[in-house]
């Protein structure tokens, strides 16, 4: 009963995961910075926000905890890039290809089975995302979407990694991700950088909120669910997202992204509900 109970709250902080990483969509949109600036700062500022939680005695060098940095700093950087040279709907889709990797090498890797029902609820998600982002779809911008590709790899192998240190500390990972997602862009990291007081909130809100709090409760969570879960559960990010642009921005949705939402929404809450039942 207690693994159980364990389960149900780390679902309910992967959800929460989920709704705090959508808002980083529109707030990145209000601020005037090149994206890599966005991206060195924010990750700069959730290191030490995650440093100071963590506060490790030394940073380790274990080969899984050392995989994880390496896979989060792909994820963001190339997550970064991909917004710059395609679509929105082109990156947002093909990272969310992850759950595909995470279900192909998760029993290899982890030795945890993937059923049935997790291919379908996989087919109902990216089903509903292409429904969701199907008016910012584009077949053109390669090299946009191939950035997009490898930041769902480094999204899997995140997933894969951290869950590999179940019993350990993966929040190592991502502080040390952060690290070198902030060493990475130190070179652009000063170029068109402004100093009105309101674009800097914004961005410290990124770096405390939306990546430091989020990896942090996203890291306890991680420990009690399979690495499918983690990938599942918060893919109501891309929904959400657009929710917090209608209402800060006035953006609109179109039909289908109705259809689409309800979808993705269907099939996580189905999954989960069906998980619930099992004995």
């Amino acid at each position: 009963m207690g693994s159980r109970l364990r389960r149900r709250s780390a679902v309910g902080l992967l959800l929460l995961t989920g709704v705090i990483w959508s808002t980083g969509g529109f707030m990145i949109k209000l601020i005037p910075w090149p994206p890599l600036v966005i991206a060195g700062l924010r990750s700069g500022i959730a290191a030490l926000v995650i440093y100071l939680y963590n506060r490790p005695q030394k940073l380790p060098v274990g080969k899984y905890t050392l995989g994880g940095a390496v896979a989060y700093a792909v994820m963001v950087i190339f997550f970064v890039l991909a917004n710059k040279l395609t679509t929105a709907g082109n990156t947002i889709l093909i990272q969310y290809t992850a759950p595909v990797y995470v279900a192909l090498f998760g029993y290899s890797f982890l030795g945890e089975k993937v059923g049935l029902i997790d291919w379908i609820t996989i087919l109902i998600i990216l089903t509903g995302l292409l429904l969701f982002f199907l008016d910012e779809l584009s077949g053109t911008n390669l090299w946009g979407n191939i950035a997009a590709l490898i930041s769902g790899f480094g999204f899997a192998g995140l997933i894969l990694f951290l869950r590999k240190q179940k019993q350990g500390r993966p929040i190592d990972s991502v502080l040390m991700g952060n690290l070198l997602t902030f060493l990475l862009c130190t070179p652009v990291i000063f170029q068109d950088v402004t100093f009105e007081a309101d674009v800097w909130l914004k961005i410290i809100f990124l770096g405390i909120i939306q990546l430091g709090l989020a990896y942090i409760i996203f890291t306890i969570a991680i420990k009690h669910v399979t690495a499918l879960d983690a990938v599942i559960y918060p893919v109501i990010e891309p929904i959400c997202n657009p929710i917090f642009a209608y209402a800060i921005l006035g953006e609109t949705l179109e039909l289908f992204a109705y259809i689409g939402g309800l979808m993705v929404l269907t099939g996580v809450i189905g999954r989960g509900v069906l998980q619930i039942k099992k004995p």
